[in-house]
């Protein structure tokens, strides 16, 4: 699959402040807030790339070169109907994670912060863009993609990274895993996106739709409200 340039005409005020854990708080300069979205904007250099693969539903497996096996409930109750799987990696590159740093050696504290939580948001912002292209490749082959689901998100332990960084290809857009299954450049994601018979997806209950109150992972600043 060719590697896929999405373009950033912008960064989101809001999910920047949500990602550096102000939530509805004022209490920062709204000037600095401003200047870490136009950083990280220019700083940001977007690149995803995906693979698709058949999915066995019974056994639970991507069907890939080195067929892969899925173990966990979470992405497994996830896929429940797919029939492919579109597995994913997108990242915005380190310029953007090497200023952060700078600025904290300065002690520009505050910007640094607000300049990383800008750098979550510009992948997030490449990944819908990836995942609109991928639903544009399943819709002209007559099936429904789903929503992305990470490791490390809602279960799925992140033992599986480098499995899923190599089924993604993530190397072809200089991506990378640690010992400790973080990926490298740090504003990087894999994900998988379920593929859909379009029939099957017409009463689609599979909780396809990561939601906070139902995702394990503690201590989480850019956990979202929900309302009960």
């Amino acid at each position: 699959m060719p590697i896929y340039h999405p373009r950033l005409t912008t960064i989101d005020l809001d999910e920047t402040k949500r990602y550096a854990g102000l939530g509805g708080k004022a209490d920062f300069s709204a000037t600095l807030l401003t200047e870490a979205c136009t950083q990280a904007q220019l700083l940001a250099t977007p690149k995803g790339v995906w693979q698709t693969y058949t999915y066995d539903q019974d056994s639970h497996t991507i069907m890939s070169p080195t067929p892969l096996s899925l173990t966990a409930e979470g992405i497994i109750k996830h896929l429940a109907g797919a029939t492919e799987v579109a597995v994913m990696a997108v990242t915005i590159g380190i310029p953007l994670e090497q200023e952060v740093s700078n600025l904290f050696s300065q002690n520009h504290y505050t910007l640094g912060l607000l300049l990383d939580a800008a750098g979550t948001t510009a992948v997030e912002m490449a990944c819908d863009a990836v995942c609109y292209v991928i639903s544009g490749q399943a819709a002209r082959a007559g099936l429904t993609a789903g929503r992305r689901f990470s490791p490390g998100y809602g279960g799925w332990p992140i033992d599986v990274q480098p499995e899923i960084l190599a089924l993604a290809t993530g190397a072809d857009i200089d991506l990378s895993v640690t010992d400790t299954k973080m990926l490298v450049p740090r504003k990087s994601v894999t994900a998988v996106i379920g593929l859909y018979p379009y029939h099957q997806t017409l009463g689609l209950n599979h909780e396809q739709a990561l939601s906070c109150d139902k995702c394990g992972q503690p201590g989480c600043h850019a956990r979202k409200e929900t309302n009960t």
